[in-house]
């Protein structure tokens, strides 16, 4: 009915207008050169509304003409993104179903249709490592880490996941430093070049990234220890690790250590004196008797030294070693003796049982016989204290902040695996 409506409103209009022009009165005449024109005024202006509509029609059909290459490039470019967003969902469906010869073949086809675009680089990288074509993967992410855009950051992380799956720690934790750079305060990427760090035994930037809940004393010990930069840096990092943990020996060794260097010698024994009272360990005595050569101040300084903790084994296997260089031997074998009622039963207290007896009678029967009984018990006795982490057991010979076996950070502690050998033993008698 509306329909119906229109178009009697438009005949009636259309009708009232040709009755309008109709109307007009009057003539209009002209002349060009030697052609005169003379017409009523309703047929020129028919003439000129028709001249009207034939130059608008000519108009809009030039510029359909000229846009007709444009058009046709949007028919084309339309067709491609159908054929390559097809193209991106067959990839898909293919590497979720581990389907590496059809992911590429489709993946080719999306590159072609829609070029190398962020989506498509990454399919093609996740085609090429799902078919085992490590290097190929690495070209499409080495192609997206050299946009300008966002998506640099998706090449990066493939190329830091390759790295870390051959296990090349310095080219990983460079492009780690590459990825944070790409997209800064990642707390992941942090975290990963915090452990990369580790890995690759930098330690300085392990401290810097590492995160609240890594124990960082460990870790900012051997930053100062291993620290190239100037002496103030390692001393305060030296200063924080012992701050926070005094029974840290490597802590308490690199403070004590830069205290020396600077000049403050009184110091870098208290430090040491602190430490050991807390938690005794071989090398805090080495670098506190280090300055000394004679064997009587030296064993005066041990004394000192575990002052505070006299019934320590370590106190009382050092004074033992110490007065036994110095001589006293009645001393040293008293200690020994009282690191043995302990229940100490290991191989460095009969070792060092051996060393007694050979000074005290080295040319008797008696001595000799004592000796042997000695490194009998030695050969049987329980394994040496060493660095042992506490996550996996594992023993190092050296102190890390890092297990070597586990990654763990600031597991390692002096300790002895709870072993005991009841071996029997022949033991000789001087008669």
């Amino acid at each position: 009915m509306r329909k119906i409506l229109y178009i009697l409103v438009v005949s009636m209009v259309a009708l009232a207008a040709a009755w309008g022009i109709a109307s007009l009165p009057g003539h209009v005449s002209g002349e060009m050169g030697d052609t005169q024109i003379e017409a009523s005024t309703p047929v020129i202006v028919t003439a000129l509304l028709i001249s009207f509509v034939l130059l608008y029609v000519l108009v809009r059909w030039l510029t359909h003409l000229i846009r007709l290459p444009r058009h046709v490039g949007r028919w084309r470019s339309g067709g491609r993104q159908r054929v390559g967003d097809a193209a991106v969902t067959a990839a898909m469906v293919a590497l979720a179903a581990g389907n590496s010869g059809a992911a590429e073949r489709a993946v080719a086809r999306a590159r072609r249709a829609l070029g190398d675009t962020p989506q498509t680089l990454m399919l093609a990288a996740s085609a090429a490592r799902l078919a085992g074509h490590e290097d190929q993967a690495a070209d499409a992410f080495r192609a997206l880490a050299k946009r300008k855009d966002a998506a640099a950051f998706l090449g990066h992380h493939g190329l830091l996941r390759q790295a870390i799956g051959r296990e090349d720690w310095t080219e990983a934790a460079a492009l780690a430093r590459q990825a944070e750079s790409a997209q800064p305060g990642t707390a992941w990427l942090r975290q990963q070049r915090s452990r990369l760090a580790i890995r690759a035994g930098n330690w300085n930037e392990a401290f810097e990234h590492a995160d609240p809940s890594t124990p960082r004393a460990a870790l900012a010990a051997a930053a100062a220890q291993s620290s190239t930069a100037q002496s103030w840096h390692a001393r305060r990092l030296a200063r924080r690790a012992w701050k926070e943990e005094p029974a840290l020996t490597a802590a308490a060794l690199a403070y004590a250590g830069q205290l020396r260097v600077a000049g403050k010698e009184d110091k870098a024994q208290a430090v040491i004196r602190q430490t050991w009272t807390l938690a005794p360990q071989p090398d805090l005595a080495g670098f506190a008797l280090a300055p000394l050569s004679d064997k009587q101040e030296r064993l005066n300084a041990a004394r000192q030294l575990t002052e505070a903790n006299p019934d320590n084994v370590e106190s009382q296997l050092l004074l033992a070693r110490t007065a036994l260089a110095a001589g006293q031997i009645a001393e040293a074998r008293r200690h020994a003796e009282a690191a043995k009622s302990t229940g100490l039963n290991q191989r460095r207290l009969w070792l060092l049982f051996a060393d007694i007896a050979e000074t005290e009678n080295p040319d008797s029967e008696e001595g000799r016989i004592a000796m042997r009984n000695a490194l009998r018990q030695a050969a049987v006795a329980d394994p040496d204290p060493g660095w042992q982490c506490s996550a996996c057991r594992t023993v190092n010979a050296v102190w890390l902040p890092a297990c070597p076996a586990c990654d763990a950070v600031g597991t390692l502690s002096w300790s002895a695996p709870p072993v005991s050998r009841n071996v029997p033993v022949v033991v000789e008698n001087a008669e």
